[in-house]
């Protein structure tokens, strides 16, 4: 779970080593990127559905397989559609061990399942905080060719090992219903307001991350850090996000999950609004409180799905709603980057970016109370 997130959403700090590398402006490199986030979510969210009739361990070999086959590959590929390549079948590998590991480990657990959330979580806080400066430095010592091959063999090593040890439990080892079947239930899903308000609500919970993801890194150096230290405030907001990934999960033993995930929503923007604060300290409070925003909202919305919906088809129903986060993750890089370029300052993405905070707030309140 350490590499599931802390990866993907390192993009900002990947902009301008590959941008010198490959020969591509940061906005139109951006779209790789965005690419890589979609399949991320969309894709692994379609994998999702219908990898709940495989084995687990088959998938998550398969992606360790896929990993370690494109870690050397930048030592030949230089061009940005093989570059969008890559990194498609990246975000594809990560996203599909998230998705097998989010909803398979909380099945092992009944009487604390919110605390099982929180703890397998604590791994994406993890990597959020630790993979940005640790691409930051390997790219700067050693080069995108050499930088790249370390990190995602290291990542290869990893999926390996959770492909090894993880496994469904006996009592919900694999989905008996055909294809056929999941594609009826998802079509049934379709047509229901709760599913339509939540889709919404979900997909944008996530956007503004993403959103933020794409900028956070110059916002910060803007305001007087250095690149190193800049790529560590980012990623402090992983690491912060730790505390609620725990905090969260077991709250959700306790009180509704429907509101812990809208105070994290709620949290989040209250840490946006404070960037626009140009001193330090105000931007120090900021990370503080998107971290613990963000810790909420990527372990709470699987509570809140499978009361909803039940966990009879955990692995399934978290892959369709994964496919509403890859819909804004294809635009958020790209509109991040633009907003800052054409506009020469950071306003406008953080006026984007507190404004998707309020309607994924407003969609959720709508969602649950609809369910």
């Amino acid at each position: 779970m350490v590499f599931t997130f802390g990866t993907p959403f390192s993009y900002g700090v990947f902009r301008q080593p590959f941008s010198d590398a490959i020969g591509v402006s940061p906005v139109a490199l951006s779209s790789v990127f965005s690419v890589m986030l979609f399949t991320f979510f969309m894709g692994s969210g379609a994998v999702g559905v219908f990898a709940a009739r495989l084995p687990a361990r088959a998938v998550l070999l398969a992606c360790a397989a896929a990993t370690g086959l494109i870690a050397p590959s930048l030592y030949v590929v230089d061009s940005q559609l093989g570059l969008t390549v890559v990194f498609a079948v990246l975000g594809l590998a990560l996203g599909s061990v998230f998705v097998l590991l989010a909803s398979i480990v909380p099945r092992w657990f009944e009487a604390r399942r919110g605390a099982a959330t929180g703890l397998i979580f604590v791994g994406n806080g993890l990597g959020l905080a630790v993979l940005p400066p640790v691409w930051q430095y390997v790219l700067t010592q050693f080069g995108v060719d050499r930088g790249f091959l370390l990190v995602m063999t290291a990542t290869a090593i990893a999926f390996a090992l959770a492909g090894v040890t993880c496994r469904r439990p006996q009592w919900a080892d694999q989905a008996a219903a055909t294809v056929g079947d999941l594609l009826e239930w998802v079509g049934g899903l379709l047509g229901t307001r709760t599913f339509q308000l939540l889709f919404v609500g979900i997909g944008l919970a996530f956007a503004w991350y993403q959103l933020l993801a794409a900028y956070a890194v110059d916002l910060f150096a803007s305001r007087g850090l250095t690149e190193p230290n800049a790529a560590a405030a980012f990623g402090l907001i992983g690491g912060v996000s730790i505390i609620s990934r725990i905090g969260s999960g077991y709250l959700t033993d306790f009180v509704s999950s429907e509101r812990a995930f809208l105070g994290s929503i709620a949290c989040s923007a209250v840490g946006i609004a404070l960037l626009f604060v140009p001193q330090l300290p105000a931007l120090a409070a900021g990370i503080f409180l998107i971290g613990l925003g963000l810790g909420g909202c990527a372990t709470l919305y699987i509570p809140v799905l499978m009361g909803i919906y039940g966990p009879e088809r955990d692995t399934a129903i978290i892959g369709v709603f994964n496919v509403a986060i890859g819909s804004s993750a294809l635009a958020m890089p790209p509109l991040g980057a633009a907003s800052i370029a054409y506009t020469g300052g950071y306003t406008a993405a953080l006026v984007l970016t507190f404004g998707v905070t309020v309607v994924a707030f407003w969609a959720t309140v709508a969602g649950t109370t609809a369910s």
